[in-house]
């Protein structure tokens, strides 16, 4: 299971992501996504845990906790979904309006 932390300061840190979490339990894994574009950090991560039971209290006493000046969102990651319509999520470049 993967946890989903949302509503993070653009700067907090892996570092700082682990510290928090590793009074829950061992920290497996934290990733940081960052804009392609920028390389600016999204405001959100994933936290992997060693057990479930970690990861479970981790949720029921961080989602909704005040830290570094935001109001965490912290739950079960859910599955990526992939593409995003018929066409994978890009436009049909043979469609045509008729204009």
């Amino acid at each position: 299971m993967s946890i989903y932390v949302g509503n993070l300061s653009y700067d907090v840190t892996e570092a700082d992501l682990t510290s928090v979490f590793a009074e829950y339990g061992s920290v497996q894994r934290v990733q940081l996504p960052s804009d392609r574009e920028t390389g600016r950090m999204r405001g959100f991560g994933f936290v992997e845990m060693g057990a479930d039971a970690e990861e479970t209290a981790a949720i029921e006493a961080l989602d909704g906790a005040e830290w570094m000046g935001r109001d965490l969102k912290v739950n079960k990651a859910k599955p990526r979904e992939t593409g995003g319509g018929p066409s994978g999520g890009r436009r049909n470049s043979s469609f045509s309006r008729g204009y």
